[in-house]
This record gives C-alpha cells, structure tokens and sequence, in this order.
C-alpha cells in the first residue's frame, strides 16, 4: 500500500496561505543569513568550495522571478542581463567571486522586488501554466530552492572565519529512555513501496513511487556518534588501508584526512570549531562534516556497512501494521519540533537517542533530522523517472560519481525534508552536515 495523497494545505487553511508561509519562513532565513554579517563578509569569498553570500541571495530571487514570475506567470524579464550571472551551470563557484555581481544593497532590493510581484500572483484567481501551478508545485519548488540555498549559506557560516555571527540554543537533552535504547534494530524484510506518486511538493528524482524488496538488515538504532567515531581515530583507523576502499584511500592520503573537518588535536583532547566557536567534541553527538569515504571506513571497521538507500527508506518509512509507507518515520504529519531537529532551530545535532516521538517503527531514531546520512548507493534515477521541470535538477547528476544522503539535517526546512527527499553529492565532501549510520546483514 502507499500512502494517502498528501494536500500541502491540510492543517495549514487554504493552499495560497500555505505557500505564502512557506515562502515567508524562507524569506525570514536567508534576511538572518545575510543580515548577521557585514557587506564585507557577504561580497567575500570563505572557500572555494562555496559562494559569496550575495551571490546566493541574488540566485534566489532570480530563480524566483525565472520559474514564478515567467515561467508560472507569463511575466517578462525584470533583469535579464544577470540571468547569466546568477545560472549555477554556467559559473563554477570558484569563479563568482570574479562576476560582476549585484552589490548587497542592489541584491536586496532586487529579490524584495520579486518577492512583491510573486505574492501579487499568488493572490489572483489563476497563476498561468496549469502544470505548474497543479497543487502549488512551481511555489512549493521555490520555498525548497530557497530554503536548499539558506543551508548552503549556513554552510559558508561554518566555514567563515571569525567572531560568531549567529546564535542558537542548544538541543533539548534526550529523554531518560535514551541511555536504554539498543544499539542496534531490525527491520524485516519483504517488499515495500519506496519513492512517490502522491506528495505534491516531491521533486523529480523522488518520483515515481515504485516497489522494492529487501531483504532483512539490522541498522543502527541512531546516527554513528563523536564519541565511536573517536574509537576508530583512536584505534588508528586513518592510519590502516585495510578500512578503507582503494578510492577512499587514495583520497585520504592525497587530501591528508586525519578526523572529521573542523577537528584539531590540543592539549591532550579533540576540539571542534562549530560557527566560530572552538569547543571540546561532545561524545553523545552524532558525529558530522564526514566524508562518504571517511563513513565507509568506520563501518568496514566496525565489521559492518552503510545502508542501501533502499534500506534507509524502508527503516524510514514503512509501516508493517499498516503494511504501507508512510510520510515520515512517525506518520503523515508534517514535522514539528518534538519529531526532529530541523530548520535551524539548533547550530548542531541533537544527542544521539534524542526524539523519542520521532521514532520509526522499528524504533530506529533521528532519521530525519540532525545529519545527512550518508548510504552506499550512487546516485541513480528510479524506474520511471521522468526529468521535470527542468534536466538540471537531477538527471544531470546520476551516475557513480555522487553517492546519496537521506533524510536531511539540523540546517534543512521540513519543507526540503521528508521520506522521500533525496540529497547528492561527491563522497569527498565534508563541508556539508554530513554524519552516517551502519547496518549489517541478518536476520532476527
């Protein structure tokens, strides 16, 4: 069975109050993203990996105006001499700092613009392309690009250098259960609805919903933590090629990897820098900014393996009482703070076992939420497929040379989080809030 035909307005009145909330909570995001530093900040470059902040600010609102306001609405182009500037295929990151770009103030102005003529269409009767506009989609599209690219801009906070520019509490403690929890479930194998032909907001790559089978595994009741992760670093796991894939040995030699990014060794004790902050590494976390490579090494040498992404979506979604697929690993609820931490509510992951409501029903924890997971899968279309509305947003990617992550982290929107959403990349990356989990095969 699949699950019901998700309305993006149940619970949240009318399908238009529905996306101008969305829209409005993105909007929120990337004014405390971009209002926290100076224009100094927001024009420089931190990494090459990424861009200048004002870079992504103008990005959005030109993917706004591009797919709402033309696209959508049959709007003529308010700029068209930036759309080159602002196309990510047309301009590696490592060159926009070289762009003539929007200046901050021209960048503000220029997306507070079309956000004013994208909710001027939203209130009309009809929005224009009737494929588009079927359940919202174009908007809904646009507050996940818009919440995508806040991420990657807290990504380019991380790597900032300098005083802290942004606050937030510290994730509620877990709950007393969560020193008991086992260290590892099983989830039974059979088959399974995987993906989705019913949630009107899903992306192209999550589409169509399609049936797997497989076999059973057990999985790791929570995210791998620092303080396992320190075990292997200890044990001399970055020294010893018998953990790691040729590929992945290469890497770490080349790259000269000896912890997760952002870790130093001082004084006796591992310390990480986390948004300007340089703190011991808490042990009950689940560990983060590590590679694919570096998270298939701590698995071969725990005797172990990182999931199939067939097998994270079943221990995330499926529900044997019901025998369907459900949303999330709780239900079909959209998610709120008891579930999972997510929209950057918290500068880091919660402790591991935290979320007790969040569980799936294997009673497998924070799988949405806290850190990407990395699974052993490439990135690759499902059966059926189909590229829309535009190529670049998936089919240009799948092939071997990314691997895939699920169910999102502590810096992504429930809106660009769900069962089904699907996140790539290289596996050398580490700047990304990326952590793991590992299975074995087996049986109860």
């Amino acid at each position: 069975m699949t699950a019901p035909v998700h309305d993006p307005t149940a619970g949240a009145g009318d399908l238009a109050g529905h996306i101008a909330r969305s829209l409005e909570r993105a909007r929120h995001r990337t004014e405390g993203l971009t209002g926290s530093v100076d224009d100094a900040d927001l024009v420089r470059q931190h990494s090459p990996l990424m861009s200048p902040l004002v870079w992504d600010l103008a990005h959005i609102g030109n993917q706004e105006e591009l797919w709402i306001l033309r696209n959508l609405g049959g709007r003529e182009p308010m700029r068209p001499e930036i759309d080159p500037l602002y196309d990510a295929f047309e301009h590696p990151r490592s060159e926009r700092p070289t762009l003539p770009l929007l200046p901050p103030d021209e960048a503000r102005r220029y997306v507070h613009e079309v956000r004013g003529r994208v909710l001027d269409l939203l209130e009309q009767p009809r929005w224009g392309d009737a494929e588009l506009s079927r359940g919202g989609f174009a908007f809904g599209m646009i507050a996940q690009h818009e919440q995508q690219h806040d991420e990657t801009m807290l990504i380019t906070h991380q790597l900032r250098i300098g005083e802290p520019a942004l606050h937030r509490p510290a994730p509620p403690p877990p709950g007393p259960d969560a020193l008991a929890l086992p260290p590892e479930v099983f989830v039974a194998g059979g088959p399974f609805t995987m993906g989705t032909s019913t949630e009107a907001w899903a992306l192209d790559n999550e589409r169509p919903a399609h049936e797997v089978d497989v076999a059973g595994f057990w999985l790791d009741t929570t995210p791998v933590t620092n303080g396992a992760y320190l075990e292997f670093l200890a044990d001399g796991g970055y020294d010893d090629p018998r953990w790691w894939s040729p590929e992945g040995w290469e890497h770490r030699r080349s790259a000269g990897l000896v912890a997760p990014l952002y870790w130093t060794y001082e004084d006796g004790q591992w310390l990480r820098r986390r948004f300007g902050v340089t703190e011991p590494v808490p042990a009950a976390e689940p560990v983060v900014h590590v590679s694919f490579y570096e998270a298939e090494a701590y698995a071969a040498w725990k005797g172990r393996r990182l999931p199939t992404e067939a097998e994270w979506e079943k221990a995330a979604r499926y529900d044997p009482a019901s025998g369907r697929s459900r949303r999330y690993p709780w239900g079909d609820e959209d998610p709120e703070p008891q579930h999972a931490n997510l929209g950057q509510a918290h500068l880091q992951p919660a402790p591991a076992g935290s979320y007790a409501a969040g569980a799936a029903p294997s009673g497998a924890r924070q799988l949405i939420g806290d850190v990407w997971e990395w699974v052993s899968s490439d990135f690759l279309p499902y059966p059926g497929f189909a590229a829309w509305p535009y190529r670049e947003y998936s089919e240009v990617f799948f092939g071997p040379a990314y691997k895939v992550l699920r169910g999102g982290s502590f810096a992504v929107d429930p809106v660009a989080c769900r069962g089904t959403f699907r996140n790539w990349d290289y596996p050398i990356r580490r700047q990304i809030f990326s952590g793991f989990r590992t299975a074995r095969d087996g049986e109860l």
